[in-house]
């Protein structure tokens, strides 16, 4: 299982359209086989900050989804990011 979890830093004010511009990503991944979870969310203390958490059942199943990649219009809402991956064993 592959753990894909970090957090996002919208651009300032950027958050709810960075949030709202998520939504169909997140339906797409829990749609997407290999897919176990998915979720984009608002920290409770940063106003800037968006939480990100993603299950995969293996990097090939993130890697086909990974390949459609953010639009500009969200990536324009990113000013930063810090997103790690972690292997578990099956």
């Amino acid at each position: 299982m592959l753990i894909v979890c970090g957090h996002l830093r919208a651009v300032p004010g950027g958050r709810a359209r960075l949030l709202e511009l998520s939504a169909p990503a997140v339906a797409a991944a829990r749609h997407t086989d290999g897919c176990r979870d998915y979720a984009v969310s608002p920290d409770l203390l940063d106003p800037d900050r968006v939480n990100i958490l993603e299950l995969w059942d293996d990097p090939l199943a993130l890697a086909a989804f990974r390949n459609q990649g953010p639009d500009d219009d969200l990536g324009a809402l990113i000013a930063e990011y810090a997103v790690r991956e972690f292997s578990l064993p099956a």
